[in-house]
C-alpha cells in the first residue's frame, strides 16, 4: 500500500523557497559565499572563492593606485621642497665649476640621479602611491628646477643639457608611473 502525499505538501515547499535580495520574485538556490545573501544568476558575481553579490562582488582597487586629493596635495608640497632644494644645490654646484674653470655641462649630468631621487622621495612620501599625474608631478620638478637654475647659471643652454634633462624628467616619470 502506498503512502498518500496531501497536496499541501507541495505547495508549501515552494512557498518557502529562496528569493533573490534583489529581486524577490526570482526564486533561487544560490547564495553569495560572503554575506550569505541569496542571489540570482543575474545578480551574481563569479570571483575566485565562489560567486558573490553585487555588493560583495564589487572590485576595489588596489592601494597602491588609490589615490586621493590629500595625497596629490603631500606630492606638490614634496615636489616644491625638492625643486626648492634642487636648484639651490645646481646653483652652488654651477658656481663652484665656474671657480673650477667651466665646466658647464657637468651639472646637467646631475638631472639624471636628481629625477630618480624625486621620483623615489615622493613616491616615499606617498608611501608607494603610483599615479600618471604623480609621475608628471615629479618630472615636472625636474624641468622647473633645471630652468629655474638656467636662470641663475653663468652657462649657456646646450644640447647635452636637454638630453640629460629628459633623461631625469624620464626617470622621475618612471618611478611613479601607474
Amino acid at each position: 500500500m502506498a503512502m498518500e502525499q496531501p497536496e499541501s505538501a507541495g505547495a508549501s515547499s515552494r512557498d518557502t523557497a529562496a528569493t533573490c535580495y534583489w529581486h524577490p520574485e526570482a526564486e533561487t538556490g544560490l547564495s553569495c559565499s560572503r554575506c550569505g545573501k541569496n542571489i540570482c544568476t543575474n545578480c551574481l558575481v563569479q570571483a575566485p572563492v565562489g560567486l558573490r553579490c553585487r555588493e560583495c562582488g564589487k572590485a576595489q582597487p588596489m592601494p597602491t593606485y588609490d589615490v586621493r586629493p590629500p595625497h596629490y596635495l603631500k606630492a606638490i608640497a614634496a615636489a616644491l621642497l625638492l625643486a626648492v632644494a634642487g636648484v639651490v644645490l645646481w646653483v652652488i654646484l654651477d658656481l663652484m665649476l665656474q671657480s673650477l674653470g667651466g665646466l658647464g655641462s657637468v651639472s646637467a649630468m646631475l638631472a639624471a640621479p636628481f629625477g630618480y631621487g624625486v621620483g623615489e622621495a615622493i613616491s616615499r612620501v606617498l608611501n608607494r602611491k603610483r599615479d600618471a599625474l604623480l609621475a608628471m608631478i615629479a618630472a615636472g620638478v625636474v624641468l622647473v628646477a633645471f630652468l629655474v637654475k638656467q636662470f641663475f647659471s653663468p652657462y649657456p643652454f646646450g644640447i647635452w643639457d636637454i638630453f640629460f634633462v629628459a633623461a631625469g624628467c624620464y626617470l622621475a616619470w618612471q618611478r611613479l608611473r601607474r
